[in-house]
């Protein structure tokens, strides 16, 4: 079982309890670990677990049919499984994929105005728009503390593989320091970065890299997940939480799947409906884009406007790049031998957009969200980003390369007065010269 950066989230939550009642709410991808993590954290730090999958013991919906008042819906728990014990004021209830059972999600705002019972839900469709017909609006503001867990990032990989962790400490101490890293660690963590961009953070996939120590096995880990989540693609739930595909949605959510690697292979990376289809058009792609964002499987990236705060009212809708959330099942998407050629430092076509990909995929899991900026004019820069407060312009080097168009923004102080510097991200030790940080790509899990 890996640690997870998650449990600091839950502990801070469960510390809160006192102060005010909320259920931990968590939402995330398929597969990256959620239900192992909340089991866990509830056995350590409660008395009692009571653990309810709603996906998998359909029966338990009908507790919460008709009356929603806690001591009813106990009643009918403890009569739908007699081992279940109820002990107030010592017990919490994980509801897991809670999407399948509205009145459970709706049972949350009496149990946390009870007391009596602590809440943790979790779901794996619970971003997806009108997944469950009978939600509509029964979701009660304030009584939930919601979260977002990801597919782990590179310090957690780190861990996982059982990298002292003093050493990861000394990066961070060199990163703060603005100190140079020395070799025989800097050479050793881009070894690991590069099993981190084709194994990514799945838990499933990273357990089987370590154990058998062959990216092979975890090749076939990552395509098992991707064929899983083909079978969620249009799903939901009709009034009967009944589950109905719809057939429409499902060929569009292929096609822009399929379409992905494409997308992302364009020198200007820029989404393209007609990548898709000759005639595609946004009205008809759109809703499918959305489903798979919301699903958790890409993550948008706008083209702003302009460079000053707030940068999310300065984003552009209709002009964006899409990435994959996890860079290691990215990389299982494309052609067999993708992986043994990024390891051998050899990625022919892809190897800007793949290190693009990992930044942004670092960045999500910093719960940042992702922008660029290109101009017609030829200004283009990978991503921009708020760090220590500051609006920061990030630009990703798959080889040493010159900064063009970051120099001529940073030179500019009139037009782009609130840009504070230039964070470069590549095959570099840290330094820092000129309102320039160069760091090496392992770090970007520092830029936070």
């Amino acid at each position: 079982m890996f640690e997870r950066k998650i449990e600091s989230e839950l502990k801070e939550w469960k510390e809160s309890l006192s102060q005010k009642k909320k259920a931990f709410l968590l939402k995330g991808l398929r597969q990256v670990g959620k239900t192992v993590i909340i089991k866990k954290f509830a056995k350590e730090n409660f008395e009692n677990v009571i653990y309810i999958n709603f996906k998998v013991q359909i029966g338990m919906k009908k507790a919460f049919v008709d009356d929603l008042t806690v001591d009813t819906i106990i009643r009918n728990l403890s009569f739908l499984n007699s081992d279940y014990e109820f002990i107030p004021y010592k017990t919490v209830l994980i509801f897991d994929e809670i999407q399948e059972c509205a009145g459970a999600r709706s049972s949350i705002k009496s149990f946390m105005e009870d007391g009596r019972y602590d809440i943790i839900a979790s779901g794996s469709l619970l971003g997806i728009k009108g997944y469950n017909r009978k939600y509509r609006g029964g979701v009660a503001v304030g009584y939930e503390h919601t979260v977002y867990m990801k597919p782990m990032d590179f310090e957690e990989f780190l861990w996982a593989k059982g990298i002292d962790k003093n050493n990861i400490q000394y990066l961070k101490d060199c990163f703060n320091k603005k100190e140079k890293i020395s070799t025989p660690i800097h050479e050793a963590m881009f070894r690991y970065f590069k099993e981190y961009i084709c194994v990514g953070g799945m838990p499933a996939v990273v357990d089987s890299y370590i154990k058998n120590n062959n990216y092979g096995s975890a090749l076939k880990e990552q395509r098992d997940i991707l064929e899983g989540y083909k079978d969620d693609f249009g799903k939901h739930l009709n009034e009967n939480e009944e589950e109905e595909i719809d057939e429409v949605l499902l060929g569009r959510i292929n096609k822009v799947y399929n379409s992905i690697p494409s997308q992302l292979a364009k020198e200007n990376n820029k989404f393209m409906y007609s990548n898709i289809e000759k005639k595609g058009t946004s009205s008809k792609f759109d809703p499918a884009i959305q489903w798979l964002v919301d699903y958790g499987l890409i993550n948008y990236s706008y083209n702003l406007r302009l460079l000053e705060t707030p940068l999310e009212g300065n984003k552009i809708d209709n002009i964006f790049k899409l990435f994959v959330s996890d860079t290691g099942l990215y990389i299982s998407m494309l052609e067999d031998g993708s992986a043994q050629n990024i390891m051998l430092g050899d990625m022919g076509q892809y190897k800007g957009h793949i290190y693009e990909n990992i930044i942004a995929d670092a960045f999500s899991k910093m719960k940042k969200p992702l922008y660029y900026y290109s101009k017609d004019s030829g200004l283009e820069i990978d991503f921009i980003t708020r760090y220590e407060n500051e609006i920061y312009l990030v630009e990703v080097k798959a080889k040493n390369g010159n900064v063009k168009s970051a120099k001529t923004i940073m030179n500019n102080n009139k037009t782009y007065k609130e840009v504070k510097g230039l964070i470069k991200l590549g095959k570099y030790n840290i330094g820092e010269n000129n309102n320039i940080l160069t760091i090496p790509y392992y770090l970007a899990f520092l830029l936070n």
